[in-house]
């Protein structure tokens, strides 16, 4: 239930954000979205909606800037919703206006490819004096925007601004949990888009569910595998922000990485399935850095490697699934027999 109203920043006019400002506004926040394109911030002053959630209308007093400056300062959550390559440039640009202790929540998700580092590293390297915390789970903004139930975890290293976030965003259809593992929901919620490319590719070559199932399953024993190396904890892995969202980027067509993965699957590039996505595909973006985890960490993550091979390497997708299902005898259990 929500106690307090609070001034709030979201920045990004993507989807995400823009389902986030109407959440949050209806439940009584003052919202300003800012975006770094001018025709973005024109087309949602002029039409009161993205153009890609159709029919989820923008309140009128919802504000719209350009202005990096009006979007940050005096506001009492920032919520940085911009697609993971563009995190750093955009901490960077806001840093100046930040204050100490300011809290900002990351809501988009993936792993930096040259450094390695998770998206709150980056805002926190960029943003020192920013208090960061993270938010993710199984919630596709076509979804959230309309008001339909949504459960979600955020993340944050004091109990204090988890519960502060979680009360400015909980409601009767938005359910919020919190934890104090940001990194294993920040890794859960980047590899699960690499997973899902996978996913997709079957799809696209016509598998069905028993494939999928077997990816689903696979798939998350791989980020709990990576993850827990890493030091995140095995319970994240087991909860929303881990098969619960691998399973809903997995399964649904609101998933620009399952859709990504189909028409791969059918034969198109990676540079042609993301021209034709016309949104940011955060897995390929996350593939590579992905396998730099894995060798930094002597970690096998069979499925993962297969998805670089055929994004990056010009493998076939049908052969891929065939050297994934031919690969050595193994024990499902770690455990040895009577």
């Amino acid at each position: 239930m929500v106690i307090i109203m609070a001034k709030i920043g979201i920045l990004g006019g993507g989807s995400w954000g823009i389902a986030l400002a109407v959440l949050l506004h209806k439940n009584g926040h003052e919202i300003t979205v800012w975006s770094a394109l001018e025709s973005e911030i024109r087309m949602l002053e002029e039409n009161r909606e993205h153009k890609m959630l159709p029919g989820v209308k923008l309140s009128e007093d919802t504000e719209f800037t350009t202005d990096r400056q009006k979007a940050v300062e005096g506001k009492d959550l920032l919520v940085m919703s911009v697609a993971s390559s563009y995190t750093r440039e955009t901490a960077g640009g806001i840093s100046a206006y930040v204050q100490p202790g300011q809290r900002i929540v990351n809501v988009a998700k993936g792993i930096e490819e040259g450094t390695l580092m998770t998206l709150s590293e980056i805002i926190e390297q960029e943003i020192p004096q920013a208090d960061v915390a993270v938010m993710s789970g199984p919630s596709h903004a076509e979804e959230v925007g309309r008001g339909i139930p949504t459960t979600i975890v955020v993340g944050a290293k004091t109990q204090a601004t988890a519960e502060y976030i979680q009360n400015l965003f909980m409601n009767e259809v938005f359910r919020v949990y919190i934890s104090p593992d940001i990194l294993g929901m920040e890794l859960g919620g980047a590899l699960k888009n690499v997973v899902a490319l996978a996913a997709g590719i079957a799809d696209g070559l016509g598998y069905g569910d028993n494939t999928k199932a077997a990816l689903i399953t696979r798939g998350i024993t791989e980020i709990a595998r990576l993850g827990t190396a890493m030091g995140g904890r095995f319970e994240t892995f087991c909860g929303l922000t881990g098969i619960g969202d691998l399973i809903v980027t997995c399964a649904s067509m609101h998933s620009r990485n399952r859709r990504a993965g189909i028409l791969i699957g059918q034969g198109k590039s990676c540079e042609e399935a993301m021209t034709e996505v016309q949104m940011v595909v955060e897995g390929v973006h996350s593939a590579k850095a992905a396998m730099a985890l894995a060798k930094k960490y002597d970690v096998a993550l069979p499925i993962i490697e297969q998805v670089n091979a055929v994004l990056f390497e010009g493998k076939s997708a049908d052969r891929a699934v065939k050297d994934l299902m031919l690969r050595d005898k193994k024990i499902e259990v770690p455990a040895f027999f009577s």
